[in-house]
């Protein structure tokens, strides 16, 4: 049977680029892998098509001479061929700088055939998230918390090696401490975790009773937090090293502590503003008063003007939110909101009635307005 085209194999143009060409192998090579295609008998036979197109057209010399002379010009029992190294040697022949383990990581998680030894190697501890929750003054001013976190820590009883004290772990005989147990596949050959050990490369024989050969134990723990001032709701906290213990020597986790803030009875928050909707009578809009405006610092004295209008808004500097690590605070600000009566009087009413009277519109600039507005776009 006549050889394909590896150009047409790859999926690719022949001025196909470096890149175009390693992405294009990457794909049909996951596409074909034996050990994903086991119901199908054709899968081991595209797979071998597959790299050897790649083989040749990764190698500059080779693809130059396929694009002169097609498959006479790489056929190794031809002159001067060169072929492709007898066969793919494990894929050692491969000269496109291609990582096999890169390739097939993500067929088989962590490497070509189920990851490398992890053997000793130092691992982080896992980080922990958990949520705090502070009052709106506390995550103005700032406060200091005492949080609750259950971690792993190092078995003192083993030392963290997992084994019973006065034993240590054994040299894993099936992989013989590598962590990993190869098989061949006809023209290849693959690597898998070690079933025995997990791929620490080490078996114990007796584990330690206390942690049940984990190496580690659960712990409750007590730990001071400091909260900032200015933080806001939904942001977070990173507390270096108070996460779960590492392994074998590898650092702490750290804790994530989420930042919840209750809602205050008075006070809205705006970026690093205050906001606070103070009513007010008809009688102290429309003759002004000193009144006591409740601020984060305590009540402060405040005087509103004369002819103040429902939805003014009155600004006092520095009394709002200090800025997260930072100087200065930003401002509060106080939207005044006129209070209409309810249930007068008959007396009270009467009054009112001369005062509308004695006023009449003359006072009332913007219902003028709307009225000749109506009176334009009506007539009349």
């Amino acid at each position: 049977m006549a050889k394909r085209d590896y150009y047409e194999v790859l999926g690719v143009e022949k001025g196909a680029s470096e890149d175009e060409l390693k992405k294009a192998f990457r794909k049909k090579a996951k596409e074909f892998h034996p050990d994903l295609n086991k119901d199908n008998p054709e899968a081991e036979g595209k797979f071998k098509e597959v790299n050897e197109a790649y083989e040749v057209l990764s190698d500059p010399e080779k693809r130059s001479r396929y694009d002169q002379f097609g498959h006479a010009g790489v056929d190794p029992s031809a002159a001067g061929g060169g072929g492709y190294g007898g066969g793919f040697g494990g894929f050692g022949g491969f000269s496109g700088g291609i990582d096999m383990e890169d390739i097939f990581g993500s067929i088989f998680g962590g490497g070509f055939g189920g990851g490398r030894a992890r053997q000793n190697r130092p691992e982080k501890g896992r980080t922990i998230q958990q949520n705090i929750t502070v009052t709106f003054e506390e995550a103005a001013f700032g406060t200091e918390k005492t949080i609750r976190v259950i971690r792993m820590e190092g078995c003192e009883e083993c030392g963290g090696s997992g084994a019973k004290k006065g034993t240590q772990p054994e040299t894993c005989p099936t992989c013989h401490g590598t962590g990993q147990v190869r098989m061949s596949m006809g023209f290849m050959s693959t690597a898998r975790t070690c079933d025995a050990c997990r791929g620490t490369g080490k078996i114990i024989k007796e584990p330690c009773q206390k942690c049940q050969g984990y190496g580690q134990v659960r712990r409750d723990r007590t730990i001071s937090v400091k909260i900032p001032a200015g933080i806001a709701d939904g942001q977070a906290i990173s507390i270096r090293g108070e996460g779960d213990h590492g392994k074998r020597g590898g650092p702490a986790g750290d804790v994530i502590l989420e930042i919840s803030v209750k809602e205050h009875p008075i006070f809205e928050r705006r970026g690093d503003d205050v906001i606070c909707h103070m009513p007010i009578t008809f009688a102290e809009a429309a003759l002004g008063a000193e009144m006591e405006v409740p601020t984060l610092d305590g009540k402060v004295r405040y005087t509103v003007p004369e002819g103040t209008q429902t939805g003014s808004v009155f600004r006092l500097r520095e009394k709002g939110i200090p800025h997260i690590n930072g100087r200065g605070r930003g401002d509060q600000l106080v939207y005044v909101q006129i209070e209409v009566p309810k249930n007068l009087t008959g007396p009270q009413k009467e009054i009112l009635k001369q005062f509308a009277e004695a006023t009449g519109m003359k006072n009332y600039k913007n219902k003028q307005k709307f009225s000749d507005k109506i009176k334009t776009y009506f007539g009349g």
